[in-house]
């Protein structure tokens, strides 16, 4: 394990760190994650935010690619991330809701209002952390395990809107 330098891990990262090294930028989401309160909330509107300006318009298997490329980006920039802060799961770093949160987008039918419910229940379920999700979360401490229980927890949302949309609510 690399050794951390304390001047390079703030108690509480300050834009001016998170903005200083691209793996920073992107594990917070490029900066959502500074927002308080509820970072990870923040972290799903900017996820949302970027569908409807840019991933939204691409064609499925474009889509498909940048979900791909951003869950290893995404392993990768909140390996490093945890690994400076000394918390392998820091609050702040919300790359795995933005991720996550565009994989539920892409299943998800119908307009604004079905989108709306499905961030309510991926907000649910990614606080919630029914099993096996807080399994996944409390065992795998890496940069993979950051990634990986919101995806879960996208899983268990895109299994309720599926329910719905199969008995007419969507």
């Amino acid at each position: 394990m690399a050794h951390r330098d304390p001047r390079d891990s703030p108690a509480a990262p300050t834009a001016a760190w998170v903005f200083s090294r691209p793996d920073r930028l992107l594990a917070f989401g490029l900066g959502a994650g500074l927002l308080r309160p509820a970072p990870g909330t923040w972290g799903t509107l900017m996820g949302w935010l970027l569908w409807v300006a840019v991933l939204g318009r691409l064609p499925d298997a474009w889509i498909a690619g940048v979900l791909v490329l951003a869950f290893a980006l995404g392993c990768w920039a909140c390996q490093r991330c945890g690994r400076a802060l000394g918390a392998p799961d820091h609050g702040g770093m919300v790359w795995d809701e933005v991720v996550a949160f565009w994989l539920v987008l892409w299943l998800t039918p119908g307009g604004i209002w079905m989108q709306a419910l499905a961030f309510v229940l991926f907000r649910l379920f990614d606080i919630l952390k029914p099993p096996p999700v807080r399994t996944f979360d409390r065992r795998l401490k890496n940069g993979f395990g950051v990634m990986l229980d919101d995806i879960l927890a996208a899983a268990y949302t895109l299994l309720v809107v599926a329910v719905i949309v199969r008995m007419g609510g969507g």
